[in-house]
């Protein structure tokens, strides 16, 4: 339906979504950003009042409402508070899309920096590079070095993005095809990812392993590519769709089970369907599910574990795909694992995908707001179920001289499988 105001009818966002909102305030104190900035136009609120006088002509597609939007971490926090089901997360992306293709930009935004990671992060062949130079920085001492001496302090969007990298694994490319022990229950195809194939290549091996132990003979096809979700969350749907398209089309069709083991990509698979509009990316959405929503319905046996842990909400898992249960399940199933929520847990850490590059002042004060929460819970062990939170959260604690051990959950089952 074509659109009345300021938006073009090719993905504009949905009238009936903006109009959903009673303007209640319920969904304010779950905003990080209103938490930070009190403003009423960095809240959900205010978003989607901006939004919706788009849609109605009242005002235009300015560099202004483009901050306050290019502001939201997209956590979707707010849907989980809001009371009458407005899909904010939908309604952002559709009036991002809008603003990328009118070339509507905040000045104060950093295009750049955001450029380069969606030219760069969904392709192996761009990242291997990369991740060369990487291990040279790391294992030749000059990261040491630069961290030591705080050389990146003058710079703090190269300051921002250093001190987010983690130790580069060094492990093995993953078979395409791990089979089940014993009987299959099924087959299961697993999404390797940009960053998680990047950074978290070990916990990509610990999920295949898991998988197979809980029956699942699982597929790993080496031409899989990035899923989109940074592309979606930026607006740019047209290349969210090819990629989506091309992630599609690299698995095969009959498989049981897409699995991941990533907040992120996950939220991102199950909508396809709803950005997509194609039979078969509904199928393939109707198939995704993320690991511990596989392995909560499996009988795996653990070893004893004495370790506590807290628990850290990935955004895109809790809010996203509404998961919340069954990673504290599985990890409850753990002999002698003490699990602890962190107050606010569910509040966004402040990685957001490319957001800690882009807006890392406002990153940075998330970061600082969950460590303190963590540090008030005495764990000492952290999990989450999402690369970007770990690299994030990792990185603060480091900072604020908390000796902390960040993990995803898929690390510790496999720790515990080990003992058993």
């Amino acid at each position: 339906m074509a659109a009345p105001g300021a938006f073009d009818a090719v993905d504009a966002p949905s009238m009936e979504g903006l109009r959903a909102c009673v303007h209640c305030g319920i969904c304010l104190p779950q905003c990080p950003t209103y938490r930070v900035l009190g403003e009423e136009m960095d809240s959900p609120r205010g978003r989607v009042y901006l939004m919706r006088a788009a849609a109605e002509g009242r005002v235009g597609l300015t560099p202004t409402l483009a901050r306050h939007l290019d502001l939201c971490l997209g956590c979707r926090g707010c849907e989980t508070a809001c009371p009458s089901g407005v899909p904010f997360g939908q309604l952002l992306e559709a009036t991002r899309a809008q603003l990328t293709r009118k070339h509507v930009r905040a000045p104060e935004t950093d295009h750049a920096t955001a450029r380069w990671a969606l030219e760069t992060f969904p392709y192996p062949a761009r990242l291997a590079p990369l991740l060369w130079g990487l291990k040279v920085y790391q294992a030749s001492g000059a990261q040491a070095l630069v961290r030591g001496f705080g050389l990146l302090a003058p710079f703090r969007k190269l300051k921002a993005m250093e001190s987010l990298l983690p130790a580069v694994p060094a492990g093995a490319p993953l078979p395409e095809f791990l089979p089940a022990r014993g009987q299959p229950r099924g087959r299961a195809g697993l999404l390797t990812g940009c960053v998680q194939r990047l950074f978290y290549a070990d916990v990509n091996a610990r999920t295949a392993r898991l998988l197979s132990a809980a029956g699942w003979d699982v597929m790993m096809p080496r031409a899989q590519g990035c899923c989109g979700a940074l592309h979606l969350h930026a607006g740019r749907l047209d290349e969210f769709r090819r990629l989506a398209r091309e992630l599609v089309g690299s698995f095969p069709a009959d498989l049981d089970l897409i699995v991941t083991n990533a907040a992120g990509c996950g939220s991102a698979l199950k909508e396809y369907g709803h950005w997509l509009a194609e039979e078969a990316a509904q199928r393939f959405a109707d198939k995704a599910r993320d690991i511990s929503e596989v392995l909560v319905d499996a009988e795996l046996p653990l070893g004893e574990l004495r370790l506590t842990v807290a628990y850290h909400d990935a955004c895109h898992l809790a809010h996203g795909q509404k998961v919340r249960v069954q990673p504290r399940a599985l990890l409850g199933r753990i002999p002698g694992l003490t699990l602890v929520d962190i107050k606010d847990s569910e509040l966004c850490c402040g990685s957001a995908g490319i957001y800690n590059l882009t807006e890392p002042a406002m990153a940075e004060e998330l970061g600082r707001m969950k460590i303190a929460r963590i540090r008030e819970s005495g764990a000492r062990i952290l999990t989450a179920g999402n690369p970007g939170c770990l690299l994030q959260i990792a990185r603060h604690a480091r900072e604020a001289g908390l000796e902390l051990e960040v993990v995803h959950p898929v690390d510790l089952l496999a720790r515990a499988l080990r003992e058993s």
